[in-house]
């Protein structure tokens, strides 16, 4: 079992911290664990999206269903016989000093022992470089305009 929490500000607005999140196809672009995300299908406010990941030598596949409420949250499960249980959610906050205070939450068990042993920690970790990489991504794609 791994659950993780963090939580930042970022300068940029909630939409803007929202969208970032809710553009997965652009994941492999700034996450390096990311190797490929492809939208799946598309209705209303929910998004079925395949995803695989990537660490070392190891690749794993699996699906994800994300229920937007933009610009307030992203809620990410998975039923995908990979996971025993998958559980993300995003959390967006105007700040009274402005920009966006984010709090992002992991919580997931692979069904393979083995698989938890060897990846099940670093990747509940990942959760503040998550956090990282979302920061630099914003600065690259808002700053630059």
């Amino acid at each position: 079992m791994a659950h993780r929490t963090r939580s930042a500000h970022l300068k940029y607005t909630v939409a803007q911290v929202f969208d970032l999140v809710a553009d997965v196809e652009c994941y492999p672009n700034f996450l390096p664990w990311v190797i490929a995300a492809r939208i799946c299908r598309r209705q209303d406010e929910t998004l079925w999206v395949d995803m695989t990941i990537g660490m070392g030598s190891l690749r794993k596949q699996f699906s994800t269903i994300a229920l937007l409420d933009r610009p307030h949250r992203i809620d990410i499960t998975s039923h995908d016989p990979l996971f025993e249980r998958f559980e993300q959610k995003w959390r967006f906050q105007p700040a009274t000093e402005g920009g966006t205070n984010v709090k992002y939450e992991v919580d997931f068990k692979f069904r393979s022992g083995l698989l938890q042993t060897l990846i099940g920690s670093s990747f509940a970790d990942r959760a503040t470089a998550m956090m990282d990489a979302f920061r630099h991504r914003a600065r690259r794609l808002y700053e630059a305009r």
